[in-house]
């Protein structure tokens, strides 16, 4: 255990351009995904960004196949989940069946483009589990770019679009456009989704974007200190899981997910200590 963790062979991986390179984009996304996770949490949408996420990784297969960049493939299928999320899930009732719908035909179309690539396998596995090593200069200002971009938008639309998420029907009775902020705002989450796909792959992107929300929920009840906890434990699991992850050489998403998961059973152990106290 003591090599696989080779501490100093880590030191000297982060001279490398792409090591720092890996550690920004990370960083990024740990804002991105901290500050969107509670209103993700509040919305009761995790299903929705699983079956973004699936879109995401047929876009990026789809990408892949026709040899263009992976993560302008990846969010344009996000953005495509996002559209169909929000124009066809009208109705409360009708969102499970609508997503389970859209995760299925994402990611069977996905697995025929992968079947039909003839290029590395290893470009076919960071698909499902990450790569973000790949994350070259092009790559970095697109997620830098898309990550600004949603911030902004989330920053003109956050009030109303809180209100709408704590009371629907209330909001909507005091004239909140509830329906249109409802497609943006999965809008928002599809981007995201599409920009964690380069670092925990399709199949974990949940570790990012909703556990450190769940996580900040079990600990606090205001909307500012569980977007502010949500941010450090996105950024807390995103980079220590790239630092343990850089000497072994294996998937950045194993080391994410485990400190994410390791976070949100810490809190959810101190949200019952806090309980049992009151």
């Amino acid at each position: 255990m003591e090599n696989f963790f080779d501490w100093q062979l880590t030191a000297e991986l982060l001279g490398y351009d792409f090591v720092r390179q890996m550690l920004i984009a990370g960083a990024v996304l740990g804002l991105v995904a901290g500050v969107l996770g509670p209103l993700v949490v509040t919305r009761k949408m995790a299903f929705a960004v699983h079956g973004t996420s699936e879109l995401a990784f047929t876009g990026g297969a789809a990408a892949l196949l026709l040899g263009v960049g992976v993560g302008y493939g990846a969010l344009a299928g996000s953005v495509v989940a996002a559209l169909l999320l929000g124009l066809l899930s009208r109705r409360d009732s009708d969102r499970d069946s609508v997503i389970g719908a859209i995760l299925a035909f994402g990611l069977g179309l996905g697995v025929l483009f992968l079947a039909l690539y003839k290029g590395r396998a290893a470009n076919k596995f960071g698909l499902l589990v990450g790569q973000v090593v790949s994350v070259g200069s092009t790559d970095l200002w697109l997620l830098i770019g898309a990550s600004v971009a949603v911030l902004a938008v989330l920053a003109l639309i956050y009030r109303p679009l809180h209100f709408a998420s704590v009371d629907a029907a209330v909001a909507t009775a005091r004239g909140v456009p509830v329906r249109t902020l409802a497609v943006v705002f999965a809008l928002l989450v599809g981007v995201a989704t599409a920009l964690s796909v380069q670092v925990v792959g399709a199949l974990l992107v949940l570790s990012l974007m909703i556990t450190p929300a769940a996580a900040a929920a079990r600990v606090t009840a205001s909307p500012l200190r569980a977007t502010v906890l949500a941010v450090l434990f996105a950024e807390a699991s995103v980079l220590i899981g790239m630092l343990l992850s850089l000497a072994p050489g294996v998937p950045v998403s194993a080391f994410v997910t485990a400190v994410s998961f390791l976070i949100y059973l810490v809190c959810r152990l101190l949200g019952r200590t806090r309980e049992r106290v009151q």
